[in-house]
């Protein structure tokens, strides 16, 4: 295990570019196993969660090469190994999104029901239900998820709770099917739009993506194409919050900035200041933020919401960084039940915190944070801890450095290269 060892209230200033979105580079690294020749991808990110989706797809039989910047290429010609098993998926959720194109391809599935970031229960049943409702024959036994079907069928599939990765996986499944295949209600955000578009390149036949009524018309067969992922709008949100809470200046380079309009706005609701220069974003250096109050002096809300409204992957660097905020403002986490519990760890570190129940917490700044020893708990709390470090007075220590590392490539020497007091050891 690694721990992050940080001096804090040291001033960070720069630029940073942002990597390939890793929420897109886990379905379209699963949608190589769709085609019988190689699928090239570059602007892939160097995440722990991408090595262990590589090695998953290589434990069933992928060829896998990579070249020195991360250019990827999936060759599934061989897949002699229809199956995920525990072992290898236990720590990363992703993994159910083997699970619909090793059914319309090879006809069969043995997928362990995964595991993930511990911030609230994310079930998989509309993925199960979207697939039986296309002719898959399913059993969950022993933990694993055991699939057959001799060849999809399109549907009509609704589903009544927006789930990202339960709309890729049906996309991905219908691609092949037999016949076309209408998602309703299905999810908005980027990555599901980005891979539609890999997925066309590759000679499926999608329409609808960005929008909630996707319509996926079956072909017979995939074949190979090249792809860049888009910019990771996650990222771009951090390095924003990060930027927000030590009052530096930053330039955020290629951070497709159609992306962040929500981000932005619920920034500004802080009293943070950005600037869109083209394709790059800009906060200004020596912001003191303040709390935009709303009507009547009434205290403002933050809350997340499927795309898109504002990104749940952020609510927890928005929540840091309304401490350092004048002001008070809600917090409300509507879709994750435990993605707040990490707040003790910040009112240890002094800020001034009311966890009103599961979802909300209430948020009085500025306050005065200290350096502590701590550990997180998700990949998302794991940042927002570090940037509460970096804010605070003195040194903190961060254990499970590792669960940084799933969401943030190579975040130790971005962060030095902006100035940042900040070095890895082992714990």
């Amino acid at each position: 295990m690694d721990k992050l060892i940080i001096q804090g209230g040291v001033p960070l200033n720069g630029e940073i570019f942002i990597s390939g979105a890793k929420n897109a580079a886990l379905p379209i690294l699963c949608a190589g196993l769709l085609a019988e020749k190689p699928l090239k991808l570059n602007n892939v990110p160097n995440l722990r969660d991408i090595t262990t989706t590589l090695q998953l797809l290589g434990h069933m039989g992928m060829q896998v090469s990579m070249g020195d910047h991360m250019e990827i290429e999936l060759d599934a010609g061989n897949i002699h190994n229809p199956e995920a098993p525990y072992e290898m998926v236990k720590t990363m959720r992703a993994s159910i999104l083997v699970l619909g194109p090793l059914l319309a391809r090879f006809g069969k599935a043995r997928v362990s029901l995964p595991g993930g970031c511990a911030i609230g229960s994310r079930p998989v049943n509309l993925h199960i239900k979207g697939l039986q409702a296309m002719g898959a024959e399913i059993h969950i036994e022993h933990g694993y998820i055991e699939a057959q079907a001799g060849k999809l069928k399109g549907a009509r599939i609704f589903m009544d709770l927006v789930t990202v990765t339960g709309t890729e996986n049906l996309m991905m499944a219908a691609a092949l099917a037999e016949g076309a295949t209408v998602l309703e209600n299905a999810a908005r955000e980027p990555e599901v739009i980005d891979l539609a578009e890999c997925l066309n390149k590759m000679g499926a036949r999608i329409e609808g993506a960005g929008s909630d009524v996707i319509t996926v018309h079956g072909v017979e067969r995939l074949h190979g194409a090249q792809h860049r992922l888009a910019p990771d709008y996650i990222e771009i949100g951090s390095f924003i919050g990060l930027a927000g809470a030590l009052g530096g200046e930053l330039l955020i380079r290629d951070a497709a900035a159609r992306n962040l309009r929500m981000t932005n706005l619920m920034f500004g609701r802080l009293g943070l200041e950005i600037e869109t220069r083209g394709d790059d974003l800009f906060i200004p250096g020596g912001q003191r933020m303040r709390v935009r109050s709303d009507a009547h002096n009434a205290v403002p809300k933050i809350d997340d919401a499927p795309w898109p409204g504002f990104p749940a992957d952020l609510m927890s660097i928005m929540l840091v960084a309304a401490t350092q905020a004048e002001g008070e403002v809600l917090i409300h986490e509507k879709m994750f039940e435990s993605r707040l519990f990490f707040v003790d760890k910040l009112i240890a570190m002094g800020a001034k915190i009311i966890l009103c129940d599961p979802h909300r917490a209430v948020v009085i700044g500025p306050s005065d944070l200290h350096g502590e020893p701590m550990q997180s708990p998700d990949i998302r709390a794991g940042m927002a801890l570090l940037i509460a470090a970096l804010a605070a007075r003195g040194a903190s220590q961060i254990f499970n450095a590792e669960i940084i590392d799933r969401g943030y490539e190579n975040i130790v020497p971005r962060l030095q290269s902006l100035g940042a007091q900040i070095e890895r050891a082992h714990a």
